[in-house]
């Protein structure tokens, strides 16, 4: 009853409200100067790199390079201020800000002195970066519909210039004096197309081929070039477990020639002779006149000839990697290299900021491991982010820059106006992003209206959360989440685990040790300390002391592991309850034991089987459809393709969105068999491929990703589904960037759907084949009724239909006139 406690008089059914006042000093609730260096989510430069501009905690600050003052250009505890760009005369900066309620374009000088100029009006959805055209004259955003505007500052007129379907449109760059918009968008295969959109006529013009996949704009500064980045290199990488292909590193870097009289960017090569006097000459008869109009046609904006200008296209002589980030100046490109995409580890490629030398054809690194970078508008100077440090370097290798200090980056913090404005920012998202706009058919007005008042109670940020958490909740939907914010949870103490189950032994007054678990010391993250090398302890050992202090039956082992998972521990211990005789055994410990225990879990249920069916059948256990399932899938599926059952197991699947992988490798059908001279057993064609019958079990607990998995085994005609129905809840979710404290809201955006387009899994769940439930007797007993099941379907299976594979054949005789043996 919105935090109402009540006492219902049983006899008359009339209820009281109690009245509770608890004191409190009103800490969370202090406004106060804090340093926001943290909570930095956006950073750019001045027009020719004098002073750095920061986003941090919903405000716009310029900070110097070296010398001078730290500005906080917009002191808005009410707002959160982002995206914020620089104008090319060095005046302005533009910004996104939702102070009216909704997301808005606003102005501020660059000193901060003035009044805020707001640009536009009546927005209603979330907004994207204001990039300035080179003669200050016009803006271009984008919104969260993918609507790319543009915007006139003196008269802020608005004009809608394009529209990308499936939102997102991010990639756009302005001309050489702001005559043109370049920018990317989808088509129906997925792949983008560079697009033009022109001041002088309005017209948007298609500029590249709908076959293959282009994006990144960047204009040449002298108005002669379009470079852009496209996947055309095709050697695909090839997989070590089975005969397939990963794409990777596939991105070239092109230029497109934007008029027919301009000459190849890179022509052939050819040393020639200078003839004395020659450079001199040039330019000895240019008049006065001459450089005026030279000067005035530099001012005007470029001339782009659209016809044929597809076919007028040069690559770039870089070799192909992944590229981001590409940008142009006066004689280079800039580009960021990074390493190829893994899931659940990090590339061994850092992403490097790379600058082509144009005249030279080099390319030279100019900042090793960065996280992202934004170029002055003279292109003469750039600023790295490198972890929390930035740096601002000359777009050239080889120089060391200056750091820039982000101390003075302050707000004055007031927490109630924060809270009202991260209730309401989260309010806009779930009624801009839900996946469907109708939310679900309620009323997402009245509901901010109901729970808004509440805001005048919360006392701390995660009041807050709890009570955005709740207005969500009434969409009726999964993935609905809010988390994090300003406030502090203590680090979890890290003990120094054995991986070991310790018992007490009530006679004795000691601990002994009852299980170790076996662990799989091949592999960091199934390290079992007990079990390594050198480690001489059993179970059944006394554990007496440990690190030299004793351990009796009033005190926990896991007080005295306390602290130590970062140094090795030592146990005395001895086959019996004494110390007399004891010994001491050094350990590397480990601070969760979590990976072991499943890992001891799944070999029980893979021994199970394999016992049930004298090992003709396979188990594989799916923990989640994200790093930890997809690599738990290549382990254990490969090793057993020739089984001729198999169980695929997605109980507690925690989800992810990797089911599509593994359900396109289990649906793969053989279609023949391939014998060699020296092989008595057949190859297959797919070269691998699982020829048997499979089932697959499913709980309450699987999940998301681990709903569409069972969903779609069924639908791929893999097996019957046996155990309980799934959780059901299977709308896909996005972050779309932090909240002004840092806090994060996942909205649920991307919906799951048949083949005709009905919704499917979503509030009910994938009811199994065979419903199964496991009882607490039958799991105190150690019996698992599901599994047990699936494993009695395939072997059913198995009997009614034998899949094996051939024996070899009688070789083939050719021979018009072969002796056979009689």
């Amino acid at each position: 009853l919105n935090g109402e406690l009540q006492v219902l008089d049983v006899r008359s059914g009339r209820s009281r409200k109690l009245s509770i006042w608890v004191p409190d000093d009103g800490v969370a609730r202090r406004p106060s100067r804090i340093d926001v260096a943290e909570n930095i989510e956006d950073w750019s430069l001045s027009p020719k790199g004098e002073r750095a501009l920061f986003v941090a905690r919903g405000d716009i600050f310029t900070a110097p390079i070296e010398s001078g003052p730290t500005r906080n250009l917009t002191r808005s505890p009410r707002a959160h201020d982002k995206w914020a760009r620089w104008s090319p005369d060095g005046r302005k900066i533009a910004f996104v800000s939702d102070r009216n309620g909704e997301e808005e374009i606003y102005l501020v000088n660059q000193d901060g002195s003035g009044e805020l100029e707001q640009l536009t009006e009546g927005g209603s959805v979330m907004r994207y970066a204001p990039e300035w055209a080179p003669d200050g004259k016009r803006l271009a955003f984008s919104d969260k519909d993918g609507k790319l505007y543009v915007l006139e500052i003196a008269t802020k007129r608005l004009t809608e210039i394009a529209d990308e379907e499936r939102g997102g449109l991010r990639d756009y760059a302005w001309a050489p004096n702001g005559g043109h918009l370049a920018f990317s968008m989808s088509d129906r295969n997925f792949f983008n197309s560079i697009y033009i959109w022109s001041v002088g006529d309005g017209e948007l013009r298609r500029v590249t081929d709908g076959m293959f996949d282009e994006s990144n704009p960047a204009w040449d500064p002298e108005g002669k070039y379009l470079y852009y980045v496209s996947k055309r290199e095709f050697a695909p990488q090839i997989c070590s477990y089975e005969w397939n292909y990963a794409v990777d590193r596939e991105d070239a870097i092109f230029a497109l020639a934007l008029r027919k009289d301009v000459a190849h960017p890179f022509p052939p090569k050819s040393d020639e002779v200078t003839v004395e006097g020659e450079k001199a000459q040039e330019g000895a008869d240019e008049s006065d006149g001459d450089k005026k109009k030279k000067k005035e046609t530099s001012k005007k904006y470029i001339q782009i000839d659209f016809d044929g200008l597809a076919q007028r296209v040069a690559r770039v002589p870089v070799d192909a990697d992944n590229f981001t980030g590409l940008a142009a100046a006066e004689g280079k490109i800039l580009f960021v290299r990074r390493g190829s995409n893994y899931y659940g580890r990090e590339s061994g490629t850092k992403p490097a900021l790379h600058v082509f030398d144009l005249e030279k054809r080099e390319d030279k690194v100019v900042a090793d491991e960065i996280q992202g970078y934004a170029l002055a508008h003279d292109g003469k100077k750039v600023l790295v982010r490198s972890g929390k440090t930035y740096k601002l370097l000359e777009t050239k290798p080889g120089d060391e820059g200056k750091k820039v200090s982000t101390d003075g980056l302050e707000v004055d913090r007031v927490p109630a106006d924060e809270w009202a404005q991260i209730f309401d920012e989260v309010w806009r998202r779930f009624r801009d992003f839900f996946y469907v706009p109708n939310m679900h058919g309620y009323d997402w007005t009245a509901l901010r209206q109901q729970y808004r008042p509440l805001l005048e109670h919360v006392a701390h940020r995660s009041d807050l959360n709890y009570v955005i958490g709740e207005m969500i909740a009434e969409l009726s939907v999964s993935h609905a989440y809010i988390s994090g914010g300003d406030y502090d949870i203590p680090d979890r103490p890290k003990a120094g685990l054995p991986g070991a189950r310790l018992e007490l032994d009530a006679e004795a007054g000691r601990y002994r040790i009852a299980e170790i678990l076996p662990g799989q010391n091949e592999e960091s993250r199934y390290r079992s300390p007990l079990t390594e090398i050198g480690v001489q302890i059993s179970p059944g050992d006394y554990v007496l002391a440990i690190d030299g202090e004793e351990l009796r039956a009033d005190e926990s082992p896991y007080r005295l592991l306390l602290h130590k998972a970062d140094r090795p521990v030592v146990l005395t211990v001895n086959d019996r309850p004494s110390m007399r005789g004891a010994r001491q055994v050094k350990y590397d410990p480990v601070d969760s034991e979590r990976n072991l225990r499943y890992l001891a879990w799944v070999a029980r249920k893979r021994d199970m089987v394999d016992e049930m069916t004298d090992g003709r059948v396979g188990y594989l256990h799916i923990p989640d459809m994200g790093s930890n399932g997809i690599r738990e899938f290549i382990k254990w599926y490969y090793g057993q393709i020739r089984k001729e059952g198999l169980i695929l197991d997605v109980r507690n699947n925690g989800g992810g969105n990797v089911s599509q992988m593994l359900i396109e490798r289990l649906r793969r059908e053989l279609l023949g068999t391939r014998f060699s001279r020296t092989a008595e057993t057949p190859g297959t064609y797919p070269a691998v491929v699982f020829h048997g019958h499979m089932a697959c079990v499913l709980d309450e607990d699987s999940a998301s990703d681990g709903d569409i998995f069972p969903h779609m085994f069924r639908k791929a005609g893999l097996g019957p589904l046996i155990g309980k129905r799934s959780w059901g809840g299977v709308i896909g979710i996005t972050g779309r960037g932090p909240l002004v404290d840092g806090g994060s809201v996942y909205v649920p955006e991307f919906g799951t759907n048949a083949i005709d387009g009905s919704w499917v899994i979503e509030g009910h769940g994938v009811d199994p084949d065979i419903e199964v439930t496991n009882d607490p007797k039958s799991i105190l007993e150690g019996r698992d009724l599901q599994l047990e099941r699936a494993v009695a379907e395939v072997l059913a299976a198995m009997e009614r239909d034998p899949r094996r594979l051939p024996e070899r054949p009688q070789p083939p005789i050719r021979a018009p006139h072969a002796v056979t043996e009689r």
